[in-house]
């Protein structure tokens, strides 16, 4: 069927002529060099750090000659997850998750930059004019090569300047990414067809009396074009109030409303002209004089005549630049009553910016065309006004949404605004970029904040990336999950060991399997024998540091070269007692310098007969070494003085025995409120060499703790623990926010972090399930984080006892099948209308 309107080809009407060198050429000769820019994560700038990236803004542009523009265009484009569950190595949690997001809509950020040279006759031109309204059009010669030679290497410069910032990144666009390739598409392509796919199909081009159409989707455009439409006030950054408190302040760029935060399909065109800076003024000049002379017609020429004296004032008294600006907000949909929802939403996000919303109808055809990337000099003066560069800057959106880690291993987290699963890398790549130096962690998070579903969340998906990973709990959080593994691995992993008298934990700190002592390990049993022999708040002499030191090598020495000396802490007592006291006399060693017979009354209960003696004389060795998923239950014990600490101790020992024997494969120990036993002064040196082995060894040391009482009494926990943990994991505190100095100081907390902090969960969707988590890194890199997870997670992680009852109960009606039993309670919850039988 013939086309029966007004109509020609985008092939006659097309405004560029080529690219060469990575530079869009139009047919007006004028010049363009296109970026893709990389912004800061929402919510993870400050005050500071938005002054900081508007200044460098600034003297990037400063850079550039007369006759430039600067055109930053911003694409927010609503997508949906594709969850990747065609993997056969998926575990059955993993692929519940993926299928928990299955097209989840969000809204994706794609910004770029357009840096064009164009000349005094080309600024000056008006929408009449715009190559839309001409026939065909005649490609000109590029008049002053030596003019575009100079833009090109101030290109460079802004560039530069704008990469050394360190917070906004510029990278350069190919000829191949400008116009496409072996059938992907490139920018030009894509803005025709308002996707940002590599694979888009152009689209016809509408243009109507009232309305203008790119294909099914309907335009809708607002407009800054007139200083009557800015506020009298603008700023680099502004304060969100819905994640701010009154002892913190959350802020986002002055233009973020028509940003991330407006949640439809549009585009966010910024540009800025730059004259002549010195004409400019003239011009203001001559037009006050004109208006001084015309005031006695009129009040308002002299009233204008005043305004520009202001303006003339500011430029001349504070070397401003002066420029001109224009911002549009273009946003699109196929469905007339949804556009009307979305002008609605448009217009009161410009309002919350104190801007006037200025509809327009006019001049969308124009103004679509000039923001074709490279045609930005046929857009039309007369929509342009005059500020100063760092007032039009300020218009500018600073910030995108969360993006996810460029490493291979990591964990699942949650946009926080838009529900978008995000793989984060907290241990590998901080290392790596030297954000961090080590991979351990500090968990702080108050009973309910979601503290164990995220520990639940993060070692379960180490373990799934071929980590080994050993818990010490407290509590029975991670039975489900142990449970879970040890039946998909048939008993090879989720090992469960509950302290219990009848079967105690046990083990021997003189055995080792190769026979050879190093450093580390005399090290380790002179602390275990320290931490037996004195009080927590009772501090070793030196001499008797030497005198156990000596005692610990003798002995060493003594299984060594007699083979009938069974190694175990029994013969080690033995020999003190017989041989060591023997060689103190020899050497004259006085009582008050090491009490020997102190020494060994104090260790009397772990010896023969003892009421402890099974603790370090096992005959077996507890078998970490093959299972990579293992639980330490020690609630029945967490009240103990002696056995306790000692206990974990020895699974601290286990644990550093099987980091040297796994080499290049990450071992993880989590240690849940069990730190507190370890947490005393004689405890200090092992802790820090704890912490200075996992490293070496590619491993990971974790500590999870809910009481704020704790860490702040306990110098211990500062010294060896949160001042040898790069990354500190925090849940909600707002229940601390009184005591939040105090947490702050000790953590060394920046004002920006804390700010974060304050702001978990006050903000959480209504429709979604989940709690918020803090991850800062090496107290440079911080965000805000969400851990929702499937129903099927739900259930294997939770800790609330009449759901752990009701899913073991079920468990045991499917023969012990814990995974069906998961899937048939998610599936009754999701469905109330299914049995679980």
């Amino acid at each position: 069927m013939r086309n029966m309107l007004k109509a020609t080809t985008l092939e006659r009407k097309f405004p560029l002529l080529a690219v060469e060198n990575g530079c869009i050429i139009s047919k007006d000769a004028d010049l363009t060099v296109a970026f893709r820019v990389e912004l800061p994560e929402l919510f993870t700038v400050t005050s500071a750090e938005y002054e900081a990236i508007h200044s460098a803004w600034y003297k990037a542009v400063k850079v550039l000659p007369d006759y430039s523009i600067v055109h930053k265009q911003d694409f927010f484009i609503k997508e949906s997850y594709q969850p990747d569950t065609e993997r056969d190595e998926l575990s059955f949690l993993s692929r519940s998750f993926e299928r928990h997001f299955n097209e989840r809509p969000f809204l994706n950020h794609y910004c770029y930059l357009f840096l064009t040279k164009t000349t005094r006759e080309r600024s000056r031109r008006q929408s009449d004019f715009s190559t839309l309204c001409r026939g065909r059009i005649v490609p000109q010669e590029i008049a002053d090569k030596e003019a575009a030679a100079k833009f090109i290497e101030a290109v460079g410069q802004f560039e530069r300047i704008m990469n050394d910032s360190g917070f906004v990144t510029l990278t350069r666009l190919a000829a191949s990414e400008i116009t496409g390739q072996d059938g992907k598409a490139g920018i030009i392509e894509k803005y025709f067809s308002l996707s940002q796919t590599d694979t888009t199909c152009l689209k016809d081009i509408g243009l109507y009396p009232e309305e203008m159409r790119v294909g099914d989707d309907i335009l809708c455009l607002h407009t800054l074009s007139d200083v009557e439409d800015l506020p009298g006030k603008v700023g680099t950054d502004c304060r969100f109030e819905k994640l701010s408190t009154d002892r913190s302040d959350c802020r986002l760029s002055f233009a973020a409303p028509v940003g991330v935060l407006l949640s439809c399909n549009h585009v966010y065109n910024q540009f800025i002209f730059i004259d002549d800076h010195a004409e400019n003024l003239k011009n203001f000049e001559q037009t006050a004089r004109n208006m001084q002379s015309l005031s006695r017609y009129s009040r308002a020429n002299q009233v204008n005549k005043e305004w520009i004296d202001e303006y003339l004032n500011e430029a001349h008294s504070k070397g401003l630049i002066s420029v001109r600006c224009h911002c549009n907000v273009m946003a699109w949909s196929d469905d007339r009553d949804e556009l009307k929802r979305i002008r609605n939403d448009v217009g009161s996000q410009l309002a919350l910016m104190e801007c006037k919303p200025r509809h327009n109808t006019t001049d969308t055809p124009t103004l679509f065309w000039a923001g074709i990337p490279g045609n930005e000099a046929d857009f039309p003066a007369e929509e342009s006004f005059y500020t100063f560069l760092g007032q039009a800057l300020c218009l500018f959106v600073e910030e995108t949404n969360y993006k996810s880690s460029l490493s291979p291993f990591g964990i699942k987290m949650v946009d926080r605004v838009s529900g978008r699963p995000l793989h984060i890398d907290i241990s590998d790549l901080p290392m790596k970029k030297g954000i961090t130096t080590n991979r351990n962690k500090f968990i702080l998070g108050p009973s309910g904040s979601g503290k164990s579903f995220f520990t639940n969340h993060m070692v379960r998906q180490y373990y799934e990336q071929g980590a080994h990973v050993l818990l010490v709990d407290t509590g029975n959080s991670y039975l489900g999950l142990s449970q879970l593994i040890h039946n998909r691995t048939h008993g090879e992993d989720g090992i469960y060991f509950t302290y219990t008298n009848e079967n105690p934990i046990a083990f021997n700190p003189f055995y080792v399997e190769d026979g050879v002592f190093d450093i580390e390990k005399k090290e380790s049993i002179k602390t275990l024998i320290l931490t037996l022999w004195k009080r927590d708040d009772e501090a070793p002499k030196r001499s008797e540091e030497v005198a156990l030191s000596n005692a610990v090598s003798a002995y060493i020495e003594l299984i060594g070269k007699d083979r009938s000396v069974t190694p175990c802490f029994n013969t080690f007592y033995e020999f003190v007692r017989d041989d060591y006291r023997r060689q103190l006399e020899q050497k004259n060693v006085r009582e008050k310098d090491f009490d020997i017979d102190n020494f060994l009354n104090v260790l009397e209960p772990y010896y023969r007969g003892g009421e402890y003696d099974y603790l370090l004389n096992s005959d077996k060795e507890l078998d970490l070494l093959h299972k990579r998923f293992i639980v330490f239950e020690l609630d029945n014990i967490k009240d103990h003085k002696i056995l306790f600490p000692i206990t974990t101790i020895i699974i601290m020992e286990a644990f550093i025995n099987k980091m040297r024997k796994l080499k290049g494969i990450r071992k993880l120990i989590l240690i849940e409120e069990a730190w507190k036993a370890i947490a005393s002064a004689n405890m200090a040196d092992y802790i820090r060499y704890l912490y200075k082995t996992v490293r070496k060894y590619f491993g990971e040391a974790i500590v999870v703790t809910q009481e704020i009482e704790d860490i702040i009494s306990s110098p211990i926990v500062k010294e060896s623990i949160i001042n040898n943990s790069d990354c500190k994991i925090l849940l909600d505190q707002r229940k601390y926010l009184n005591k939040f100095d105090s947490i702050q100081n000790l953590l060394g907390l920046t004002d920006k972090e804390r700010s974060q902090i304050l702001s978990i969960n006050m903000a959480n969707h209504p429709g979604r399930k989940y709690k918020e988590v803090f991850f800062s890194l090496g107290g440079t890199q911080s965000a805000v984080y969400a851990t929702e997870v499937s129903l099927e997670e739900y259930y294997t992680y939770t800790t609330e006892e009449s759901e752990k009852m009701e899913l073991f109960a079920l468990a045991e009606k499917l023969g012990g099948n814990l995974e069906l039993a998961i899937k048939r309670l998610a599936e009754s919850k999701r469905n109330p209308q299914s049995s679980t039988t």
